[in-house]
């Protein structure tokens, strides 16, 4: 009888002291897919050679695009652009092993800087990285820095100075309609101590790949002013 009471007490301790297994949210799938690309750029693993392979750069880049559904109307076409490029990237790791064969084939063919070129297209993933990992970076700054001034901010360095006018301000208009800081807390399903903490993680991986991509295209002597 004892016997039987430990046990019921050792079950209702369990069931009292149980605290539910966090799943994984969206912000730290994508932080955690970024932290196994960069490793592959690490010293102890060769990349000058063989290159970083596309469809590992593919498969982390896929997660982001919920972060550009998260703020709403005014990234929409920043979301709608970056998803067609990362599936054009796809689709081009289905023939091309490494991101350096998307530039050699392009600069072989002289289409670089053509619309619709799968470097044109690297080049514009690659600026939708930078700007999640800008907006990340303002919005931490200080509790108090809305996510509509982070947002505005890291558009007006990182992505403005290569859209249209037309874009630009439909953008600006859009910055309007983004949600508060506890909105996107909520819709990332994080809280500050994890939101700060994986948006931190995603801009320290996220760095050296940017910089990476960024010395492809300055190896070939081709500016990044467009």
């Amino acid at each position: 009888m004892e016997e039987e009471e430990d046990e019921d007490d050792t079950f209702e301790d369990a069931v009292c002291n149980k605290t539910p297994a966090r799943v994984n949210t969206p912000l730290s799938i994508i932080t955690e897919a970024f932290e196994n690309l960069a490793d592959l750029l690490k010293p102890d693993i060769s990349t000058e050679e063989d290159g970083l392979k596309l469809d590992a750069f593919c498969n982390a880049c896929t997660h982001v695009s919920v972060l550009f559904s998260c703020l709403g109307f005014a990234f929409k076409f920043a979301e709608m652009e970056y998803i067609s490029k990362v599936n054009d990237l796809v689709e081009a790791s289905k023939t091309l092993d490494t991101l350096q064969n998307i530039l050699d084939l392009d600069v072989e063919k002289d289409t670089v800087k053509t619309p619709g070129s799968r470097s044109r297209n690297l080049r514009r993933v690659r600026l939708g990285l930078d700007l999640i990992r800008a907006i990340f970076e303002k919005f931490l700054m200080t509790d108090e820095y809305s996510l509509k001034d982070a947002a505005t901010t890291a558009y007006t360095e990182v992505c403005a100075p290569f859209h249209t006018w037309a874009v630009r301000t439909a953008v600006y208009a859009g910055m309007y309609t983004l949600p508060t800081r506890d909105q996107l807390l909520l819709r990332l399903d994080e809280t500050e101590q994890s939101v700060e903490k994986n948006m931190r993680r995603y801009m320290e991986a996220s760095r050296p790949i940017i910089e990476y991509i960024d010395k492809l295209y300055i190896e070939r002597n081709i500016k990044l002013d467009w």
